[in-house]
């Protein structure tokens, strides 16, 4: 990896990679947070897909009296959408984008790319899809909302305007509350964005039926069955 580029739980299949899965963890958390749910998808060995889940940077977040963790972005207030730490989520952007480049050169074309994230990680892959200059694969966004949303018509790439979307929330979320992420499906959907829509009866988490449904769309985006 790099010397640039954030490390990196890896998960590779046994043949050359066909395509690429880059997932982000949320606020505190590391790469190995969704390392047990990826055999649930089948999709390393069965479709010849890498999975790479970074780690975020080590950052005080206000919200949690500065204490330093692993961040994407710093958090100052309980509305995650006012005082949003531009500069740090920019620099996320670019630390995604690295990493982008990274499977591009290693011979994964950006459209065989897809960018996930849950919580902070699904802010950071949505924000970074939709400004990326080359088709992606698709854009997976769990538990996040839109971040720096007043920017994104502005920002946004003639690339991915068509680039496959799936989110999904708990209705029950404390932390990202529910109406945060319709607010962000909706004004997805007014700018053309044909936007998956999924919720579940549950907090800020991942639940099996959500997983089921994350296998299924990724291999449809991906475009192969299995075996």
């Amino acid at each position: 990896m790099p010397a640039d580029l954030p490390a990196a739980v890896e998960i590779n299949p046994r043949t050359p990679p066909r395509a690429c899965l880059l997932w982000l963890h949320g606020l505190g958390a590391d790469g190995h947070d969704f390392e047990p749910l990826i055999p649930q998808l089948g999709i390393v060995e069965e479709l010849g897909v890498r999975v790479v889940l970074p780690h975020a940077p080590q950052r005080p977040v206000t919200i949690n009296n500065g204490m330093v963790m692993r961040a994407w972005y710093d958090i100052r207030t309980g509305d995650f959408r006012n005082g949003e730490d531009d500069p740090g989520i920019r620099d996320s952007e670019r630390l995604l984008q690295g990493l982008i480049a990274r499977e591009q050169d290693s011979g994964i074309p950006a459209a065989r790319i897809v960018l996930a994230g849950f919580s902070q990680g699904g802010a950071i892959a949505l924000h970074t899809g939709l400004r990326y200059p080359q088709r992606l694969g698709g854009l997976l966004v769990l538990s996040a909302y839109l971040p720096l949303a007043a920017t994104v018509a502005a920002e946004r790439s003639i690339a991915n305007v068509d680039v496959p979307v799936l989110q999904a929330h708990g209705t029950q979320d404390p932390v990202v509350p529910f109406p945060w992420a319709e607010r962000s499906r909706d004004y997805l959907r007014e700018l053309g964005y044909a936007v998956e829509w999924r919720e579940y009866p549950m907090p800020h988490a991942v639940c099996p039926d959500e997983v089921a449904e994350i296998r299924d769309w990724l291999i449809r985006v991906f475009g192969e069955g299995r075996g």
